[in-house]
């Protein structure tokens, strides 16, 4: 318990003391009133911020402490990297001799200001129904009766304190409006259960499309009622790809749509739950295409190695708020947009529909995508 709390405690120095420093210690000379309020702004903000999370985010699952937890993480992310930056510039000045005695006041107050303004943006970023993102994928093992079949893809929409039900119903629209052949969710699908998240998913109800709707399970629902998860979206009218495939026909020829479960599925104790490829293509012709939905892109070896023609991915949100991208390459193969991995398969990794935790996109938009399907030999281009 020691180390915990240490190792919290540490946490929390790391991101709380260099915005702190550069807007209100680092030379700017403030009013003694200024410094003494924003020195105790700064103490009860990070003393708070823990009780939050886990008032938020454990047992009791309060979304009104969620909700100023994750605005808070959110926040100091952002004033923790611009104040790096900002340190940063302000001894590139020192070193040239610019700035004289205001240069430590105007470095904190560029750094509050653009953090302010990110942070603004970022907020609206996350809020706004995400933009169509269109993108051509030319599958050499797709029959000419597939080629132009239009695949429309949803990942981490993450329904969680903030309601967003009204979103949820605005997101189906736009969909519809892009009359899919078929319809993908990537998973992480909520924050909450299915009672809790009743509302916000219903929407997905309206989704429409020609051959199929797919869904599978992402991380997050094995924080909350994975299984619960699948039957409300069988309840909804979507096939929850369990392990499992099935298959689609246009113009005689054949695609198979193959989805396995989340990577952190098998530690979760929950039974009957693992990643297992091998069971969601038993049955399948080995000599139909196949696209499979795993939630991580990190699946995309063992897709390779069984010749999958393209995997469908999400999890990554783009970073979701710069420079968190870096962070997340180091744990997945790519952060989004369409890859190639071996010599057949191709992976397309999703920026995310909505968000995880802070309600904020700060250089790493949300989005809708279109995957058009295209068959013959022809190279492909992201």
């Amino acid at each position: 318990m020691r180390r915990r709390l240490a190792v919290v405690f540490l946490v929390l120095l790391v991101l709380f003391l260099p915005p702190w420093w550069t807007l209100f210690a680092s030379g700017t000379d403030w009013p003694l009133p200024v410094f003494l309020t924003g020195t105790a702004l700064f103490a009860v903000w990070m003393v708070s911020f823990p009780f939050l999370m886990v008032a938020g985010h454990g047992p009791r699952h309060s979304d009104r402490a969620a909700r100023i937890a994750d605005t808070t993480l959110g926040m100091v992310w952002v004033l923790f990297t611009w104040s790096v930056l900002g340190g940063l510039v302000h001894l590139l000045l020192i070193g040239l001799g610019v700035g004289g005695s205001g240069r430590a006041r105007a470095v904190a107050v560029a750094v509050a200001v653009v953090s302010a303004g990110l942070l603004a943006w970022g907020h609206y970023e996350a809020m706004r129904v995400p933009r169509v993102r269109r993108l051509d994928v030319r599958l050499p093992r797709l029959g000419g009766g597939l080629d132009g079949t239009r695949v429309v893809v949803l990942a981490d929409t993450h329904y969680g304190p903030i309601d967003r039900a009204r979103w949820s119903a605005r997101v189906t629209e736009a969909v519809n409006a892009l009359d899919a052949d078929v319809v993908v969710h990537a998973g992480d699908i909520a924050d909450g259960t299915p009672v809790q998240r009743r509302t916000q998913s219903a929407p997905l109800g309206a989704v429409r499309s020609r051959l199929a709707k797919v869904y599978v399970t992402g991380n997050h629902e094995y924080g909350s009622e994975a299984q619960g998860w699948l039957d409300r979206m069988a309840e909804l009218g979507w096939e929850p790809l369990h392990n499992r495939h099935v298959a689609v026909e246009r113009g005689g020829d054949t695609l198979v749509l193959a989805g396995v479960d989340d990577v952190t599925a098998e530690s979760s104790g929950l039974a009957g739950h693992r990643a297992d490829l091998v069971g969601a293509l038993a049955g399948a012709d080995p000599d139909h295409p196949v696209l499979l939905v795993a939630h991580q892109p990190k699946y995309v070896p063992k897709a390779a190695a069984a010749g999958i023609d393209l995997q469908i991915s999400g999890h990554t949100h783009g970073g979701q708020i710069w420079p968190f991208h870096y962070l997340v390459r180091t744990d997945q193969p790519v952060v989004r947009g369409l890859s190639r991995h071996g010599e057949r398969t191709q992976l397309y990794t999703s920026g995310g529909t909505g968000f995880w935790g802070p309600p904020f996109r700060v250089f790493a938009p949300s989005e809708i995508t279109l995957l058009t399907l295209r068959s013959g030999e022809a190279p492909t281009t992201a």
